[in-house]
């Protein structure tokens, strides 16, 4: 690819069902130059998440719908490569929504403010858009903050072998609880079990799942991490102990239908369990202090990291349907350019 080109994926279509390569138009342009108090951002790693899907709808969420003929929104990590700014140098490595592009201008007017990263980093750059980025720090705020798990209790949680759930259960480990996680095939039912430490897996496309539910879960549920909805969640509600908690991250199984998702709720008024939706961003305030402290569980070994790390930007539009196919182990990233 020529240095002096920015490619950039521009929302053409909002996806029916499937994310499509046709949803989308490749643009080249030439790189931009900063203006006054601006940087150029080299883009080096693309993170691909569940919530790109709710970006390319037209439908209430958390920020604006991504509009048709704008860059395709995605967080990112990358590299100073020229700056007008004074927050930012030539070489910093800096985080934050650079879009689905080669390059991206960082000014004072952005929705929101790009970061700087600290020059030594205990990981790699990967990481620090999973474990040690906003993925963690989803699974972190969700299970800390809002499912208040206290040691001996089950914490269950969906999609476990995905960016989220894989560390949810690794955090209820080190607070003492029993770590029960559900994941799509034998595989990855043994992997978060041998390699991540969890006490028990769930194969949701075993024919017996619910019997496997039942087994894993002997005393009950008292914190479920939700990540998928559907039939799954409300057979997990249906196990859930009085005064439970359930932080309600996603609803993934439903992202690509539209048909709203819907639950049966009177679990909730029978065992009082405390439901309670959120975002990261609610957080915005503590992610230094929580980034620290996954950085350093995940340098000294305590919480394990791992990516599916896809390569090229030109395969961000497929990739990204692998999040809905259960095809990535940890978090999904596509590398755009050499570190």
């Amino acid at each position: 690819m020529s240095s002096n080109i920015n490619r950039q994926f521009r929302l053409k279509s909002r996806p029916v069902g499937k994310i499509k390569t046709t949803d989308f138009d490749l643009v080249e342009e030439p790189v931009p130059t900063p203006g006054p108090g601006e940087a150029v951002i080299r883009n080096l790693y693309l993170s691909l998440d569940p919530t790109n899907r709710i970006w390319m709808s037209d439908m209430d969420q958390y920020m604006p719908p991504v509009e048709i003929g704008a860059v395709m929104r995605g967080g990112g990590i990358g590299k100073v490569v020229a700056s007008n700014s004074d927050a930012f140098k030539v070489g910093d490595t800096v985080s934050g929504l650079l879009g689905w592009q080669d390059y991206y201008v960082a000014g004072p007017n952005d929705e929101i403010p790009v970061g700087v990263l600290p020059a030594e980093l205990p990981v790699g750059l990967p990481t620090m858009l999973g474990a040690c980025g906003l993925t963690g720090l989803t699974a972190y705020f969700g299970l800390l903050e809002l499912g208040k798990p206290k040691a001996g209790e089950t914490v269950i949680v969906s999609a476990a072998a995905g960016a989220v759930g894989s560390v949810v259960g690794q955090i209820a480990k080190l607070n003492g609880c029993r770590a029960v996680g559900i994941a799509g095939g034998p595989e990855k039912c043994k992997w978060i079990i041998e390699e991540l430490g969890f006490d028990a897996a769930i194969d949701y496309k075993a024919p017996d799942w619910r019997e496997q539910l039942e087994a894993a879960t002997p005393d009950g549920i008292d914190v479920n991490f939700e990540n998928v909805g559907g039939e799954i969640m409300e057979a997990v509600m249906a196990r859930m102990n009085l005064f439970s908690r359930m932080p309600l991250c996603g609803m993934i199984s439903g992202y690509n239908t539209d048909e709203p998702m819907r639950g049966d709720f009177s679990p909730i008024l029978m065992r009082r369990i405390n439901v309670r939706g959120f975002i990261v961003t609610d957080f915005l305030e503590k992610y230094a202090e929580a980034t620290m402290e996954l950085a350093t569980w995940v340098a000294t070994g305590k919480i394990k990291s791992q990516e599916t790390i896809v390569e090229g930007l030109e395969s961000a539009p497929t990739a990204v349907n692998k999040l809905f196919e259960g095809e990535n182990l940890g978090k999904l990233v596509v590398k755009i350019a050499d570190e």
